[in-house]
């Protein structure tokens, strides 16, 4: 009883530290919507953290360059109508792209998705799905594809798909083969992990 019990109990941390919820029927891990896909808030303030990282970036390097900390369309190189452009819009556009392309592709999380929790991961692997790093090529994909989830305007589409989606997954995940996942840590607190102090039955 008391070998069984451990190998029951290792087995479920195993689960939770892949970022699977233990299947409490077959012993089995599972893939369970309510526990562990990120959904519309959460990714909003990781989103927000980046946001504030940008700007204590970005505006200091518009003063520098600009002589101002935000520029008015006066400012940008090229107006023309409603068309308004500056180089310097582009170089931040290409660090904003850069950094969620690597960070989530190659590590899983950019720092606002660390900070809150969350991982970006493959999908449609089974019991692997919360474990590995999308990579590179796959964090393009999801990125690019952000024009597309911010259709017709403020994001809309990704934010409908977010809400309707059982995996909370937007167009660019869907595309990309991506799932954004709480941390396991955050899953072990909502499925309960065992009390590690006890390996036996008393």
């Amino acid at each position: 009883m008391t070998a069984r019990y451990t190998d029951q109990s290792n087995s479920s941390h195993a689960d939770i530290s892949a970022g699977l919820e233990p299947d409490t029927a077959s012993g089995t891990g599972s893939l369970h919507t309510g526990s562990q896909y990120a959904g519309l808030w959460i990714r909003f303030a990781a989103l927000a953290i980046d946001a504030l990282i940008f700007s204590a970036v970005f505006f200091p390097v518009t003063r520098l360059v600009k002589g101002v900390w935000l520029m008015s369309p006066g400012d940008h190189s090229w107006v023309s109508g409603w068309f308004i452009f500056d180089p310097l819009c582009l170089v931040f556009f290409f660090v904003m792209f850069a950094y969620f392309s690597f960070l989530e592709g190659c590590l899983g999380a950019t720092v606002g998705k660390w900070m809150v929790g969350l991982r970006v991961t493959r999908s449609g692997e089974g019991g692997e799905a919360g474990g590995g790093h999308p990579g590179l090529g796959r964090g393009l994909v999801r990125n690019v594809l952000r024009l597309v989830d911010g259709l017709p305007a403020f994001c809309i589409l990704g934010i409908v798909l977010i809400v309707r989606s059982a995996e909370c997954a937007r167009f660019g995940d869907r595309v990309a083969g991506t799932r954004v996942l709480r941390s396991a840590s955050l899953i072990g607190k909502t499925v309960g992990q065992p009390d590690e102090s006890r390996t036996s039955i008393e």
